[in-house]
């Protein structure tokens, strides 16, 4: 019953509460912190999630994942070296990019930066040690914001699990590694703007959104 009330609050609060067109990036993310919902139905070896409605995990490997929605591609960074280190935030706000925004909340902390590239946008959200970045055009901006927030704020972490897969030395990160306390902004946005054109092309039809749903 009380997993049926939790999921019954978490529908209300992303259908009705937030008028996305209507609402500013600081309280579109604003509101996803404030609302406290503990729910997951993704779950992964020392970590969980909640994948929002219209999203679905491609690939998942080594603590990084491809989110599809019907036309955008969300990578996934889970740092759980910075996790278990506890490395704090240092991350300034950017005033060369589009919009530069520390969040704060509680004893979390994180960024949203977006950078203009091409006709199109980089949003990249860090916040609860994990990192989310996607391209998007500019009318879907704000949705793509409300679901990295959802999906990065809902992460918890199994400390015994991830202190034990740390202990077996299993924990690793190749070449691709991702620094999620800094941005893309710049040649870096560029080339991984150039990277999605290249290897990775999605569908060019999807229907707006209004509400966050």
């Amino acid at each position: 019953m009380k997993k049926c009330i939790i999921l019954l609050s978490l529908i209300l609060l992303l259908t009705g509460c937030i008028n996305i067109n209507k609402s500013s990036y600081e309280t579109i993310i604003n509101e996803v912190l404030t609302s406290k919902v503990n729910i997951y139905n993704q779950y992964r070896d020392g970590y969980k999630y909640y994948l929002p409605h219209g999203l679905y995990v491609s690939t998942s490997k080594e603590y990084n994942e491809l989110i599809k929605s019907e036309r955008y591609n969300y990578y996934l960074y889970i740092d759980v070296i910075s996790y278990l280190n506890q490395v704090k935030n240092k991350y300034k706000e950017n005033s060369s990019s589009n919009y530069s925004f520390l969040i704060n909340s509680g004893d979390k902390s994180g960024y949203l930066e977006i950078n203009e590239e091409k006709d199109k946008y980089l949003v990249e959200i860090m916040y609860n040690y994990a990192k989310i970045e996607v391209i998007v055009e500019e009318k879907d901006i704000k949705k793509a914001i409300s679901n990295a927030i959802i999906i990065l704020s809902s992460i918890h972490y199994n400390d015994s699990v991830l202190n034990s897969i740390n202990e077996a030395n299993i924990l690793s990160y190749g070449d691709e590694a991702i620094d999620i306390f800094n941005s893309k902004s710049g040649s870096d946005a560029s080339n991984f703007l150039e990277y999605i054109e290249e290897y990775d092309p999605v569908d060019e039809e999807v229907a707006d959104y209004d509400l966050i749903k």
